[in-house]
């Protein structure tokens, strides 16, 4: 019997019910100078945290498998991260937009979230944000287990930037944008 190029290898770790503690994300001050520069005024949301320029939204659920990333195996990191009762919200005036139960999916390196407009759902699992792994670390295993995964960079999606533009009105947050 011989092996396929096609057949899945067994991944070096495999987390059929993830919990854990959270994702975070160090927001870029360029993030937040186009953020405030429009006149919004970021927030956390649920049960998320901004501390010292890092937000963090705590796992709920979800599944992943990390495969060698030597092996040409792709995606390597592959499932879902479930973020549900967090997130953030952008505040101009009156209108509050809230980006929140995020789920990250790393195949398709993309986070989707729920967005409401002032208490009203707008759209439920928007693709909200490109997650762009270039400079994603080696997987780290920490205290009890913990598995680490560092180095992936947040930028606006064209949905969200199109969202964003409509609800508050303008047109300069483009797709792309860094968040951290």
């Amino acid at each position: 019997s011989s092996s396929s190029a096609n057949e899945t290898p067994e991944p070096l770790a495999s987390i059929p019910a993830l919990t854990g503690v959270d994702t975070q994300v160090a927001v870029d001050a360029g993030f937040l100078d186009a953020i405030t520069g429009l006149g919004l005024t970021p927030g956390v949301v649920g049960t998320a945290t901004l501390t010292d320029g890092v937000l963090a939204f705590p796992i709920t659920g979800g599944n992943v498998d990390y495969y060698d990333p030597e092996s040409g195996y792709r995606p390597y990191v592959q499932g879902n991260i479930e973020h549900d009762g967090s997130g953030l919200s952008l505040t101009a005036g009156d209108t509050v937009v809230e980006l929140t139960n995020f789920t990250v999916d790393p195949g398709e390196s993309k986070l989707y979230g729920d967005v409401t407009v002032n208490g009203t759902v707008a759209v439920e699992q928007a693709y909200l944000f490109e997650l762009w792994g270039g400079t994603l670390k080696p997987l780290e295993m920490g205290p009890n287990d913990t598995a680490i995964l560092e180095g992936t960079t947040v930028h606006v999606s064209e949905d969200a930037a199109g969202l964003l533009n409509e609800t508050f009105g303008t047109d300069a947050v483009k797709r792309g944008l860094l968040v951290g």
